[in-house]
């Protein structure tokens, strides 16, 4: 993969992954189109991205009329666009009883619709571009479902099923554009500070996001590393931290199995919640 002198899009370049590889793109000489719903960190972004040529967007990656006119702004604005990183994502954390449909309407929105949105608005120019490439980010979540984690893997196996349904259909189609599935585990971002997180799933006297950054493994730019490495190497699944190639071990090894593991491990974590075992 080219960078130097070609265009990149990246969702959700406020903080976090989509902040860690809009500087490492632009310290590789690419141009950038970067979009946020939060102008104030988008602006940090451009700021740190140095004398790269940078342009920065409003956008709600849930709103589909909103990132049709974006992909078309920036086609205005750069001429050509030769990757895509759909990158923008938020958390919720629940049980299915006690979500509601608001924060799972919320969630699809932005996780698995944005992706989608920013990929048909994009993929013509992709086409066009003669050499595109486009990185759609799933999840560690993407290959087994916890509990109380329902609607954000439904977001993230769906942006797996369809990420690798296109790649196969670019192949098929012989279009020019290689995709990639995006697969972190845990990064050290500001998803679970931002995360909408039911009270009855956190143990009274505990810090829901300081609990995940302890747990995370990966710092934001070692993510943008790994990303920009895999579609180098042209990967279809790139895989980002230990704790993936975990999850996904966990899946190939045990199958379906997982899945009453879990559960009783969820019995026992909420015992210690004060919780109510189900008989």
């Amino acid at each position: 993969m080219i960078v130097e002198g070609r265009t990149a899009v990246v969702t959700g370049a406020g903080s976090g992954i989509g902040r860690a590889l809009a500087v490492e793109l632009a310290a590789r000489g690419a141009r950038l189109a970067i979009s946020d719903i939060d102008d104030e960190a988008l602006r940090e972004t451009a700021e740190l991205c140095g004398p790269a040529e940078v342009r920065t967007y409003r956008l709600d990656v849930a709103d589909r009329d909103a990132f049709l006119a974006h992909a078309d702004e920036v086609m205005r604005d750069f001429g050509a666009v030769h990757l895509v990183v759909n990158n923008a994502g938020v958390a919720v954390a629940a049980s299915i009883e006690e979500m509601s449909f608001k924060d799972l309407d919320w969630i699809l929105g932005i996780n698995l619709f944005g992706v989608v949105n920013g990929t048909k608005a994009f993929l013509p120019a992709l086409i066009a571009s003669g050499d595109g490439h486009l990185v759609n980010m799933s999840s560690a979540f993407g290959f087994i479902a916890p509990p109380t984690q329902s609607a954000y893997s439904v977001a993230k196996f769906g942006v797996r099923a369809f990420t690798e349904a296109l790649r196969q259909e670019m192949i098929g189609d012989n279009r020019p554009v290689t995709v990639h599935c995006v697969h972190p585990g845990g990064v050290k971002t500001n998803i679970a500070r931002t995360a909408r997180v039911h009270e009855s799933i956190v143990e009274p006297g505990r810090d829901f996001a300081a609990d995940f950054s302890r747990g995370a493994r990966t710092t934001p730019e070692k993510a943008a590393e790994i990303i920009l490495r895999g579609v180098e190497r042209n990967k279809a699944r790139v895989l980002v931290g230990p704790d993936a190639y975990f999850m996904l071990g966990v899946q190939q090894v045990l199958g379906s199995r997982y899945i009453g593991i879990m559960g009783r491990l969820a019995r026992v974590a909420s015992r210690r919640r004060g919780g109510r075992r189900q008989e």
